[in-house]
């Protein structure tokens, strides 16, 4: 006699797992083996630097890359959350300027100004841009590519109208506040701890919260998420205002960092960003990547950066370095692409 199955058992073989859950796995194997593989270079890179130059791993170089890779760290946090949306912000390293300058200059025109409220008004500055640049972008529908290309110089425009010939001076800038990139904590810069934790914040944000959930979704199909109810143009947006905003902050650091501020603080930074995002492992055409990632990738370009400048070398070639890693890192992207695109659909045809 055939025993009847219990109520809450199964019966017969067991069902297969969703491809979508295969799909995450996949995935987010292949973040992991990415972001290692950044993690091994950078030791295989430090290793063979400081044979050449025992002083490279001296705590003065190290605070020095760590102090610098912050502003470039919060910089890709911004920029990965618009990029896994499948879109690009060009304009940040003139918003990075723009708030530098301004945020910085309120010191001379405003005598004992607290510094949390210079921090305030560069996160203001970046968020109005941050907002210019997601209303063309989510509600004029105009390509992001062209938008923030235009805001790029605009912005940078308006700076230079602003500044004119003149800057701010170190001297101008309270104690107080050009020390915020030098104070440690057991040798550690305070500054780069507070980024760490911001990035782990951001990283915890995009992978638990329904929102963050959805900017992969929609960089992965936008027609898709659209049809699957996804508020599409307001999470577009919402991520360009969080890069705008970040960028303000990021450039309120800068200024704090270098001291004397003028026209063309921040002119460049975003194809530096954009290359440390997508060599950490963030897809150039959207829905995948992971903030860590981009942050390490900031650390490597970096530490790259300063290992030049060790080994007696033009620092020219950083950006010639920096191109080739961004072509290496996108060819890398392809290929695991199609890799897991195959394994999916081989895992298909054996469930089927």
């Amino acid at each position: 006699m055939r025993a009847t199955p219990r109520l809450g058992q199964r019966s017969g073989p067991p069902a297969p797992p969703p491809a979508g859950s295969d799909s995450r796995r996949l995935t987010e194997r292949a973040f992991r083996i990415r972001e290692s593989g950044i993690i091994v270079v950078l030791v295989v890179f430090t290793a063979v630097t400081t044979a050449v130059r025992h002083r490279f791993l001296g705590v003065t170089n190290i605070q020095f890359i760590l102090v610098d890779t912050t502003v470039f760290a919060l910089l890709a946090l911004g920029e990965t959350m618009v990029v896994i949306s499948r879109n690009v912000d060009l304009s940040i390293g003139s918003v990075l300027g723009l708030s530098a300058y301004l945020s910085a200059n309120l010191f001379g025109g405003h005598q004992g100004i607290p510094i949390p409220l210079v921090f305030l008004a560069g996160l203001g500055i970046g968020l109005g841009c941050g907002l210019v640049n997601g209303l063309m972008v989510s509600v004029g529908r105009v390509p992001s590519l062209v938008v923030t290309l235009a805001t790029l110089y605009i912005f940078r425009g308006i700076d230079i109208l602003i500044v004119g010939g003149k800057e701010v001076v170190a001297a101008s800038l309270p104690p107080g506040f050009t020390n915020i990139p030098k104070a440690t904590i057991g040798g550690v810069p305070d500054l780069a701890i507070a980024v760490a934790i911001v990035i782990a914040i951001g990283a915890y944000y995009l992978r638990s919260f329904r929102s963050g959930r959805e900017l992969y979704a929609i960089g992965s199909n936008p027609d898709a998420a659209q049809l699957a109810g996804i508020p599409v143009g307001r999470r577009v947006f919402t991520a360009f205002v969080i890069s705008g905003g970040i960028a303000g902050i990021a450039g309120v650091l800068w200024a704090a960092r270098f001291g004397t501020i003028d026209s063309t603080a921040g002119t460049g930074y975003e194809l530096t960003v954009i290359a440390a995002v997508v060599v950490g492992g963030v897809a150039i055409f959207g829905g995948s990547g992971s903030v860590v990632g981009a942050a390490l990738g900031a650390l490597l370009l970096n530490t790259i950066s300063s290992a030049l400048y060790v080994l007696g070398i033009s620092p020219f070639w950083d950006q010639a370095i920096a191109g080739f890693l961004l072509i290496l890192a996108i060819s890398i992207d392809r290929l695991i692409s199609a890799r897991l695109t195959a394994a999916l659909r081989l895992r298909g045809r054996q469930h089927a």
